[in-house]
């Protein structure tokens, strides 16, 4: 990593406008780089799915070579120890992939979803936390996602407690206004950060 090179991970619960925050930082001109978007080049990757398929089962791989998403959730739904054999394989990955990209770039930005849960924040210079009102994000990712509120809920409680959690020595990004109000926002976080980096 060059010397001016600086990562900042953006994080957040469910809902709370990670991407949009993503969205609106790239519309600032600095690099954005997102795990799930990764994830979804990595499931098309013969070489990866194959390391899946040994660990998981031939089942879930398509005929065309690409990952079945589904097969392989139901494999690994239920069973932490499968769960944290997958995470153990896909998350290096995604990291190395993403990090490889944003070499030489600057300052860059990297939407993790499950930063805290994977104890990834030591990897990164520093980290945003993007905060937003439990009901307006169940209601947000009922509206995007289609799921029920039941399965919102489930999801959440699986998730690191943004509510409750220590997040001294991190930028908090309170999304509680709209769409607007969190550009503005992400706009004044951002010139706060490079003032700092």
């Amino acid at each position: 990593m060059k010397q001016s090179d600086v990562r900042i991970a953006v994080t957040g619960g469910i809902g709370s406008g990670k991407s949009t925050v993503c969205k609106f930082i790239g519309e600032l001109g600095y690099p954005v780089f997102s795990c799930d978007g990764i994830y979804s080049e990595l499931v098309r990757d013969r070489e990866f799915v194959s390391v899946l398929a040994k660990e998981f089962g031939e089942e879930i791989v398509r005929a065309d070579g690409s990952l079945d998403r589904a097969r392989l959730s139901a494999v690994v739904f239920g069973d932490a120890e499968k769960l944290k054999r997958l995470n153990s394989i896909t998350h290096p990955a995604i990291f190395k992939q993403m990090f490889a990209r944003a070499e030489g770039k600057g300052l860059c930005f990297f939407e993790v979803p499950l930063l805290f849960e994977g104890d990834y924040q030591t990897l990164f210079d520093g980290v945003i936390v993007v905060l937003r009102e439990k009901e307006s994000r169940i209601a947000g990712v009922v509206r995007r996602d289609g799921l029920s509120k039941a399965d919102i809920c489930r999801r959440m409680a699986n998730q690191f407690d943004y509510d409750n959690g220590q997040l001294d020595g991190y930028y908090v990004l309170n999304n509680d206004g709209n769409t607007d109000d969190l550009r503005s926002e992400v706009k004044k976080l951002i010139s706060k950060i490079t003032t700092e980096k």
